[in-house]
């Protein structure tokens, strides 16, 4: 059939006006749209005040908005392969943690890979954790807590928090270096482990400064020792467990943006950007440092310091993992 030409005129100037909206989208400089970062963990607990204070400095950087959306489950796996079958176009990424990028490797069957299918984006912060014991410890130090444990075998208890968690590991670990033994008992989270710490039903645990300290500085735990390599500005009082005697129980626990492999190159930039720019925002620094986070230098907020780093601690800690037979149920 042949069109009349006004016709003919009319889808032309149809098509070439599509081409053009076309080119347009493409043009468009990112972000054009919202952006959604998956904490995949249940609100409130320190990935999340992590996650919404740099959403919240990122989209003032970006001049978009950046969603939190938290989506838990399976010690944060279930977020993180959300994250992993994205689109790759700088619209979705995951605020991933030291379990979801490197031990769920080892303590779950995962249908992603934690190293392939994603793009570091930037090293965020660190927290190291303190090794705190009941108030009414036999023990001054943590040498003399070490010296009661081993005139004490199978006597004290040690509160774990999850299947393959630092805690659970750090546990393990100490009473290896040590050669003492006590109790695993595992607990849903890092508030009640503490809470029964604080109230005397458990003997020690591993925690996280910002659930600690305020125990420790009211007197109702004894606070024997950070994992880090050195002091922090929110604990300056507590020792590193290098200097109370333990030499080699260092761990912290990392936060890192990741998004899904491809993402372009240029888009993975702007966002560490934004990342960065966030975190060395004084004001934003010292409320971060104020939770017991330690953030990185600029230096080392780059995706491929990120992916160095990832790669280095899982060569550390999966064999640690496979060698002490933790598995998720």
């Amino acid at each position: 059939m042949k069109l009349p030409r006004r016709e003919l005129m009319h889808l032309a100037a149809g098509a070439a006006g599509l081409l053009a909206m076309s080119h347009t989208a493409r043009a468009q400089p990112f972000p054009a749209r919202p952006i959604t970062m998956i904490v995949p963990f249940a609100p409130g607990g320190l990935t999340d005040v992590l996650g919404r204070v740099l959403a919240a400095g990122m989209q003032t950087v970006l001049g978009q908005s950046v969603v939190v959306e938290n989506v838990g489950g399976a010690d944060g796996s279930i977020g993180t392969g959300r994250v992993a079958r994205a689109a790759p176009d700088g619209y979705t990424m995951v605020l991933g943690i030291w379990n979801t990028h490197v031990a769920n490797a080892v303590t779950y069957r995962l249908d992603y890979d934690v190293v392939k299918d994603f793009a570091p984006i930037a090293l965020c912060a660190e927290a190291p954790l303190v090794f705190v014991a009941k108030k009414s410890a036999p023990a001054g130090d943590l040498q003399d807590y070490i010296a009661w444990l081993k005139a004490n075998p199978d006597k004290a208890s040690m509160a774990t928090v999850g299947v393959g968690s630092p805690v659970q590991l750090l546990a393990i670990l100490m009473a290896k270096e040590t050669h003492t033994r006590f109790t695993l008992v595992p607990y849903r989270g890092a508030g009640p482990a503490v809470q029964d710490v604080v109230a005397g039903r458990i003997d020690m645990t591993f925690a996280n400064t910002a659930t600690v300290l305020p125990f420790a500085r009211a007197g109702s735990v004894k606070a024997l020792g950070l994992t880090s390599p050195k002091r922090i500005a929110a604990a300056p009082e507590i020792p590193t467990m290098d200097e109370a005697g333990l030499r080699g129980l260092s761990f912290s626990l990392w936060a890192a943006l990741f998004a899904p492999r491809d993402t372009p190159t240029d888009i993975i930039a702007k966002l560490n950007s934004a990342a960065v720019n966030t975190l060395h925002d004084p004001d934003i620094r010292r409320k971060l440092e104020a939770q017991g986070f330690v953030i990185p230098s600029r230096e080392r907020q780059t995706p491929e310091v990120l992916a160095a780093y990832q790669k280095v601690e899982i060569e550390k800690w999966w064999p640690i993992i496979k060698a002490a037979g933790i598995q998720a149920q």
